[in-house]
């Protein structure tokens, strides 16, 4: 595989991971897309994937209608980085998230999340997207 195709292939990996998670396939996700060796840094978990993804189910126990829509999808080496709206309930504006991911082998061995709520009163007339 050359780069440019396994930077995309990477890409479409972190993208359907989110999709699936979002849409309760969490188990799928991680079957499919995660080194559960690795580790990542949600402050709000153990470091340990197995940890993530118990909370993650929980999450989507607690907003089973959630959606994510996909704004950029960026990559440079073994890292992705998708930017993303996600609303958690329907008539708000949600949060702007970015996801960073870092690959090994094609797998998901490193993660990072940052979140930011948007405000519904924002001085902002260009919106956070």
């Amino acid at each position: 595989m050359t780069n440019t195709s396994s930077l995309q292939a990477q890409k479409e990996i972190a993208v359907d991971f989110l999709q699936l998670v979002v849409a309760g396939s969490i188990d799928e996700a991680y079957d499919n897309y995660v080194n559960m060796h690795g580790k990542h840094h949600n402050v709000y978990f153990s470091s340990e994937f197995a940890s993530l993804k118990h909370g993650m189910i929980e999450n989507h126990a607690q907003f089973p209608n959630k959606r994510l829509m996909v704004k950029n999808v960026l990559g440079d080496g073994n890292l992705v980085a998708v930017h993303s709206n996600l609303i958690l309930k329907s008539n708000e504006p949600g949060m702007a998230i970015i996801h960073i991911f870092r690959f090994d082998k094609g797998k998901i061995i490193e993660m990072w999340d940052i979140g930011q709520a948007i405000p519904v009163d924002s001085p902002n007339r260009l919106g956070a997207f």
